[in-house]
């Protein structure tokens, strides 16, 4: 993950998890949990609060949601 871009892996993490509800076998997938790791790393050297939705998603260049927000949206899937 280290030789690409980290604008490149952060467009194609919110690509992927955009998906999720259409292709729920992502989350099986260890590609996407060792970019998420990769990211996260990263994030946490940036000083990023992981443990903060919105800083997470602000540092991954997506519209920063509070966490209210993502409950009233959550699907329930089957």
């Amino acid at each position: 993950m280290e030789k690409y871009p980290l604008g490149e892996l952060k467009l194609i993490y919110r690509a992927l998890h955009g998906s999720l509800s259409r292709h729920p076998e992502l989350l099986d997938s260890d590609f996407l949990l060792h970019l998420q790791n990769h990211l996260q790393a990263a994030a946490n050297k940036e000083g990023v609060d992981l443990s903060n939705h919105a800083s997470w998603d602000a540092w991954l260049g997506q519209e920063a949601g509070s966490c209210e927000a993502r409950v009233q949206n959550r699907q329930v899937w089957n």
